[in-house]
């Protein structure tokens, strides 16, 4: 299923809280691809949080996008938002 991104927000841990077209948030975690080519520069949490949205998906300052239907299959529904922003997941 294709849905674009609406909206992200870096969470701790190289979590991502991605809202999606159909209103639905997911969380993304960011940290198992970080020992793969250009993901490895997240590690630098500056530039972790500094991810926005660009056209449909996902990008950062450093030209690094996920497809938007990859965020979606692999990103995991949440059902208490709260517990998540705060860390406790």
């Amino acid at each position: 299923m294709y849905l674009s991104v609406k909206s992200v927000k870096p969470l701790g841990e190289y979590k991502l809280l991605i809202r999606f077209e159909n209103d639905e948030e997911k969380m993304f975690d960011v940290f198992p691809y970080l020992s793969i080519g250009k993901f490895a520069e997240l590690k630098d949490m500056s530039l972790f949080n500094s991810v926005s949205v660009s056209f449909d998906t996902i990008t950062w300052p450093n030209h690094l996008d996920i497809d938007p239907e990859f965020l979606y299959e692999k990103s995991i529904k949440i059902e208490d938002k709260h517990t998540y922003i705060a860390g406790k997941s």
